[in-house]
């Protein structure tokens, strides 16, 4: 009997070790003692990847697909595959673009990058880190195919509606002369004022003025505008250098495999 007891001490003994030793391990792998992966990025939330975007702004990001964020678009698509190159998970949240864009969101450490296909300017710079640039885009004048606006020089006294905060927005004060612009936050707002007839054009990125003529043939591209324009992806000023370099990195890992070119076909070459 005395020697049963002290066989139970010894093996209950033993339990509470190991058991304390788990716990030591903290996150990550149980049992392996290394930290969770991205640590090292000072991440939001630990393995994974959180990015803040403006949503509704198709082909860049919109609502579905299948990745778990409950999002899609080249944009979100571009950084589920970055997030797996640095083996993190994806989280999407969807915020107004002029906080974004302006810097606020991110310095409020609400995500970890911003990725609304955000063209990378010097103003934006002052307050905002920007990785490598993922894409070269134009800006476009769309309009009804029975409005009789032909170019820009058409819009004086028209009603032109333009993304706040946005580099369209930008062009449109400073080249279409004597139009009324009509400022919404998002193309989610655009585009159904334009169906409704409350505005007469929309002057934004191209690629997303031409997923609206691909949806109705009622309205149409009318003109193209060089800009020079790249769009980059967006961290907090000073405070995620790691993570940047990373995502560059991995961005770089992605042209060099071919796997860049697929989701970037997969959006913008015509079918």
């Amino acid at each position: 009997m005395q020697r049963r007891n002290i066989i139970a001490g010894i093996a209950l003994a033993a339990t509470v070790t190991l058991a304390l030793a788990g716990c030591a391990t903290g996150g990550g792998n149980p049992g392996s003692g290394e930290p969770a992966a991205g640590d090292e990025y000072d991440l939001v939330e630990s393995g994974t990847l959180t990015v803040c975007s403006d949503i509704p702004y198709a082909p860049f990001e919109f609502e579905g697909g299948d990745n778990g964020t409950g999002y899609t678009g080249f944009d979100i698509d571009l950084l589920d595959a970055i997030a797996k190159e640095l083996d993190l998970k994806l989280s999407v949240q969807d915020v107004g673009f002029d906080a974004l864009q302006s810097g606020t969101t991110l310095a409020a450490g609400t995500c970890d990058v911003g990725a609304s296909a955000m063209t990378i300017t010097d103003e934006r710079k002052a307050n905002i880190d920007f990785s490598e640039p993922y894409y070269e885009s134009l800006q476009s004048l769309l309009v009804r195919t029975d409005s009789g606006i032909e170019s820009i020089d058409d819009l004086s006294g028209k009603n032109v509606g333009v993304q706040q905060g946005t580099t369209g927005e930008a062009y449109a004060t400073e080249n279409a002369e004597g139009a009324e612009l009509v400022q919404y936050p998002s193309d989610g707002e655009l585009w159904p004022a334009m169906q409704a007839g409350q505005i007469d054009a929309i002057l934004q990125d191209q690629p997303v003025n031409l997923e609206h003529e691909k949806a109705d043939s009622a309205y149409k591209i009318v003109e193209e505008y060089e800009t020079g324009e790249s769009y980059g992806f967006a961290f907090a000023k000073g405070e995620k250098d790691a993570l940047r370099e990373a995502i560059d990195g991995a961005l770089q890992d992605l042209r060099d495999s071919g796997d860049y070119q697929t989701i970037y076909d997969e959006y913008f070459t015509a079918k």
